[in-house]
């Protein structure tokens, strides 16, 4: 379990002090997709950096299973939305940079090439990140985090970038991949629909400095044929009110 108490970042910017974060507190379960959602600004990110080890200036407890974060003793994953692949390696390169950098077995085994084939990437090993388009950038960087078996994995808007065809097909390829593994997961977006089809549990950040305005546990998760359900809308109904409410300029979709 992730144990976040009193969580509070500040920096500077231009010359001012802006607190990010203030007193967010939360447990995340093992096993679930968190979906993050709030206005433009509010802390989604820099929660993210906090998670992963980025970023250690911040005030508060954060724990991974009652230890510290420690990346360097943790697997944590990271999926970013302009993908983060080392434009000079290959995509097989790429792939494996996770299990690299830990040390571990730098090789193709049966679980990469199992990976590989659930995400169609097995005939681009070779190509180079400006060869393939952004549908399968993104692939590769989902492949990337996964082949580590990583304990927590960390998504920052992964697939805002694509076009609406592929963004709901990489969407599929990556439930289909967590729904064997179920790493507990940290998804942060600004697209209530995204929320909705992916997060078991979702939760909603005040503007800024960012606090958690609500913690719902998704009835629509895993549901299908979400889309023409009546508690999709429902729910999507609820979430556009908490999250336009008194700020009417909170960018959605």
């Amino acid at each position: 379990m992730i144990e976040i108490k009193d969580l509070s970042v500040c920096y500077k910017w231009q010359n001012q002090d802006i607190t990010a974060l203030e007193n967010l507190s939360i447990d995340i379960e093992n096993g679930k997709i968190y979906t993050f959602i709030g206005p433009s600004g509010c802390g989604k990110s820099t929660l993210l950096y906090v998670l992963s080890g980025i970023n250690k200036q911040y005030g508060g407890e954060v724990t991974i299973d009652g230890r510290g974060i420690d990346p360097k003793a943790q697997r944590i994953g990271l999926i970013l939305q302009n993908y983060g692949l080392v434009p000079w390696k290959t995509v097989y390169q790429n792939a494996m940079l996770g299990l690299k950098i830990k040390k571990d077995r730098y090789r193709l085994d049966d679980y990469s090439r199992y990976i590989f084939e659930q995400l169609g990437i097995n005939d681009l090993l070779k190509r180079y990140p400006k060869e393939l388009s952004g549908g399968q950038q993104q692939r590769v960087a989902i492949a990337r985090a996964f082949v580590m078996r990583p304990d927590l994995l960390l998504m920052d808007e992964p697939f805002s970038a694509l076009d609406a065809i592929t963004r709901e097909e990489i969407q599929e390829l990556f439930l289909n991949i967590w729904k064997e593994h179920q790493v507990t997961t940290v998804f942060i977006t600004h697209s209530v629909d995204e929320a909705l089809y992916l997060g078991s549990n979702i939760v909603v950040l005040s503007p800024a400095p960012g606090r958690v305005l609500e913690n719902i546990k998704n009835p629509c998760f895993m549901m299908d044929d979400l889309r023409s359900k009546e508690v999709y809308h429902l729910m999507a109904g609820h979430l556009r009110d908490k999250l336009s409410a008194p700020f009417a300029s909170c960018r959605l979709n």
